[in-house]
């Protein structure tokens, strides 16, 4: 939806997971193949400042990416964390900054983002890198129209808002046909964990289309907390075998930080 920034949640404890995994996943395509076209179909707007307006009007942060960093991460994390760091709070790296610092520079990057706003800042961010291109346009559609060049590996991550049910019946939709459209490329989506388990169906939906492995984590939930998440997912098709078990690793690493 347009309305959707993610801005105000940047950081928080499902961005924790989502990023420390994807992390781990390029860094093992990064390793196994030197050449990717790499698209993302909902890229936000790249970098976040967590000190900024948006990160502290709901302090999402504090109890995710914040925490970890005061507190001393597990040892899975830290890869992720150690770049984070790196850039401070001021320069949180969103999924397209993750993507632009860990592939290799034969590389190509196409990011997909509908919001005006969120749009204009995702160019501001990524600066004039000449690997890659972003557009302002439906990612879905977008993406589809895409395929990567004989030598380079196929790699698609969505984020969509999830905001209304419609965007789990989009991407119930366009996952068949992006399985079919790249049949050996790496597929990456992410999975909010909600209170009342509307997800579950779809992640089991998801899991029968093709290979794939699931990493996620909950957290403990604070009975005055009147949001709707409770965990967060990575659904991973075709990547590289090395990732699957780091992204493990990380969501049991968070599972058992959280529940402290």
């Amino acid at each position: 939806m347009l309305s959707y920034q993610h801005g105000f949640h940047a950081g928080n404890r499902a961005d924790v997971l989502k990023h420390a995994v994807l992390h781990a996943i390029l860094s093992a395509a990064a390793k196994e193949s030197p050449n990717a076209l790499y698209v993302e179909t909902h890229s936000g707007r790249g970098r976040y400042d967590l000190d900024g307006a948006q990160a502290t009007k709901g302090g999402e942060a504090q109890d995710g990416v914040l925490s970890l960093l005061e507190d001393g991460a597990p040892k899975p994390l830290r890869p992720w964390l150690d770049l984070v760091e790196q850039r401070g709070r001021v320069d949180y790296p969103g999924s397209p900054a993750l993507a632009q610092q860990l592939l290799p520079s034969s590389s190509r990057m196409i990011f997909f983002e509908k919001h005006p706003t969120e749009h204009k800042e995702l160019v501001k961010a990524l600066g004039s890198d000449p690997r890659l291109q972003v557009k302002h346009a439906d990612g879905y559609s977008g993406a589809l129209k895409l395929a990567p060049r004989s030598s380079e590996r196929m790699i698609c991550f969505v984020d969509p808002s999830y905001e209304t049910s419609r965007d789990i019946d989009a991407l119930a939709l366009w996952t068949p046909k992006a399985l079919k459209r790249w049949p050996k490329g790496t597929l990456i989506l992410w999975l909010p964990l909600f209170k009342d388990g509307r997800e579950i169906e779809f992640g089991e939906y998801l899991t029968e289309l093709d290979d794939c492995f699931v990493a996620g984590a909950r957290w403990p939930m604070d009975p005055l907390d009147e949001g709707a998440l409770e965990g967060s997912a990575i659904v991973a098709y075709r990547a590289p075998a090395a990732a699957r078990e780091a992204s493990l690793n990380i969501a049991s690493a968070l599972q058992s930080w959280w529940a402290r």
